[in-house]
């Protein structure tokens, strides 16, 4: 098996902000991230991703949040909830499509298990997805709970597994085998020293490019080559965005919607049949809506405003970086009816990017 190579092994260093430690939404102190992937048979490829602000009882200890949407092609579970009251209550679970009813089900069972909930009566599931049906036979619905709750069990501060696993075990990005992708960036200490680590489950169309680069064109596919039909370009993608800046819901939003930018950076087509959301949160303890904090007049410190500008930059940033390393991270999958799916071709892209650099020196 040869070695994985990410984004910046190859040179790739989108922005000018550095990465965490470990250029994963893990860098942002406390998130946690699960998979359970599904390989069964020669026909069920798929999977389940989890992602957890924090270690505690989320329920009790909800954390702000925001969401964008560039296309809303997708079924996202709890959206109205996050809306209208600017939190996240569970983890984030992200499945494939026809999975989410039973998702949203295994996360409310889930959350009524933790220690302190036991007299809750109402928990607002998010539960995001792409369609996996190209390589998974996703009519067959393979995924019960138990698998959710693997996912979630197992999901650690660590790094992350990237590529064909998960939720991104069937996805298809830019025609090449797309999949779980992360990556961070770190605000220097006149900027607050924060950090915005991104994850994503990508599995659209477009012309790919990487780091300015045109590789889809230069590889020879993309969106409306040959009569503008021999490559479709809808599909989803399912971006999640962590930081330890103590931000509002408002501005948590906010952060969301450059998320978007950070995809269009990689040239997706955000095509009719495409879903594509970005979740926002913050981990920062000062601003966790606690049972006490809820039942009362609370004021707390924020960033403003002003200081926004840097952590836009590092959501756009990440992002575009998560979605590179889910395309190189990930393998080629024979699935459903015998279809084969390819990796993009590593090497070709480092020469490619070998050579932009050169002529750029």
């Amino acid at each position: 098996m040869t070695e994985q190579r990410l984004a910046r092994d190859l040179g790739l260093t989108p922005g000018i902000l550095p990465p965490g430690n470990l250029n994963a939404i893990t860098d942002v102190a406390g998130v946690r991230v699960g998979h359970c992937t599904l390989m069964e048979g020669d026909d069920i490829r798929t999977g389940v991703t989890a992602v957890l602000p924090h270690g505690g009882n989320l329920y009790q200890d909800k954390v702000p949040a925001g969401l964008a949407v560039g296309n809303g092609y997708g079924k996202l579970t709890g959206v109205t909830q996050l809306l209208e009251l600017g939190e996240l209550e569970t983890p984030i679970l992200l499945t494939n499509t026809l999975a989410v009813p039973r998702a949203a089900e295994a996360l409310i069972e889930w959350t009524l298990t933790r220690s302190g909930n036991e007299k809750v009566r109402s928990v607002n599931p998010v539960v995001g997805e792409t369609n996996d049906g190209l390589l998974n036979n996703i009519r067959k619905q393979a995924l019960t709970a138990e698998h959710f709750w693997l996912a979630l069990e197992s999901a650690v501060s660590a790094p992350i597994a990237q590529g064909a696993v998960g939720a991104g075990m069937g996805t298809v990005c830019f025609g090449w085998k797309g999949g779980i992708g992360s990556s961070s960036r770190r605000l220097p200490e006149s900027f607050g020293g924060w950090t915005v680590g991104a994850l994503v489950q990508s599995n659209y169309g477009g012309i790919l490019q990487m780091d300015g680069i045109p590789v889809g064109k230069l590889l020879g596919r993309y969106y409306l080559k040959e009569a503008l039909a021999s490559s479709p370009a809808d599909g989803s993608i399912v971006i999640i965005l962590a930081t330890d800046a103590p931000l509002s819901d408002r501005n948590l939003t906010r952060l969301a919607r450059r998320g978007l930018a950070g995809l269009a950076r990689t040239g997706a087509a955000m095509s009719n049949g495409s879903g594509d959301y970005v979740i926002a949160f913050s981990t920062a303890e000062s601003v966790r809506r606690t049972a006490e904090r809820r039942q009362q007049v609370w004021a707390y410190p924020e960033v403003s405003n002003e200081q926004m500008s840097p952590l836009f930059l590092a959501a756009i940033e990440a992002t575009e970086e998560a979605i590179y390393n889910s395309l190189l991270a990930a393998v080629t999958v024979r699935g459903y009816q015998g279809t084969i799916v390819h990796a993009l071709p590593v090497d070709e892209v480092e020469r490619l990017v070998r050579r932009f650099r050169a002529c750029q020196a």
